[in-house]
């Protein structure tokens, strides 16, 4: 019997966990039974929504300042996330990387959500902040992106040059807020089912299988 299993994603695209994350949900989604009936849809959350628009940041400093520590624990610190990363197929590149405010890479996600690309604008904002050190605050940037995941281009550069989606993003804060998630990335499937933090491929897998049989039994 077919259900359909709904996976909603909170998630930020400088957040490190969440591309780690992202790839244990694809894992398991890649080795569940019923793959074809799993939809994935991704929203909004910005880890730091008071970090100054225009504004961009070596990500080692701006974590030094963050957590109080020296230049070595931090790259002690984002090292063993690296590693983590490659086990997952990941190249972070921290030494690249530039925080930023995330607000107008989140409303180009929303635009891509319109067009059902939302996954893949999502993936290619991770990469380009956490592996090609991006700057993911840039209009020329977030254009081009959006272009490369076939985005139309007028519609992208209407958001990007705007002020559109900002409040569906700050919607997806609350929502995310409303359902407990003191971070991310934070994953719902099906209303019912939430698993926090960039949990591993089996953990995820053990959510869809308790999902889809619940929708089994509730289409009987």
């Amino acid at each position: 019997m077919s259900a359909q299993v709904r996976i909603d994603v909170w998630s930020d695209i400088v957040c490190p966990w969440c591309y780690i994350g992202k790839r244990r949900l694809e894992t398991a989604i890649g080795q569940f039974e019923h793959a074809d009936e799993v939809q994935v849809r991704w929203h909004s959350f910005q880890l730091d929504p008071s970090h100054p628009k225009g504004v961009r940041e070596p990500v080692y400093d701006m974590l030094a300042k963050k957590i109080g520590g020296s230049a070595a624990q931090v790259r002690q610190m984002t090292g063993h996330v690296a590693q983590l990363a490659a086990a997952e197929g990941l190249s972070y590149d921290f030494d690249r990387a530039v925080s930023v405010n995330t607000l107008d890479a989140h409303r180009l996600n929303q635009l891509a959500a319109e067009h059902g690309l939302d996954g893949q604008m999502h993936e290619r904002l991770l990469r380009a902040h956490l592996i090609e050190g991006e700057l993911v605050d840039d209009p020329d940037t977030l254009a081009r992106l959006g272009a490369e995941v076939g985005l139309p281009g007028e519609e992208v550069r209407r958001v990007v040059g705007g002020d559109a989606y900002t409040a569906e993003v700050a919607a997806d804060v609350r929502d995310a807020q409303r359902l407990g998630a003191g971070g991310v990335p934070f994953f719902v499937l099906n209303n019912t089912w939430g698993v926090s933090g960039a949990q591993s491929a089996d953990v995820f897998m053990s959510a869809l299988r308790q999902a889809h049989s619940a929708a089994v039994a509730a289409a009987r």
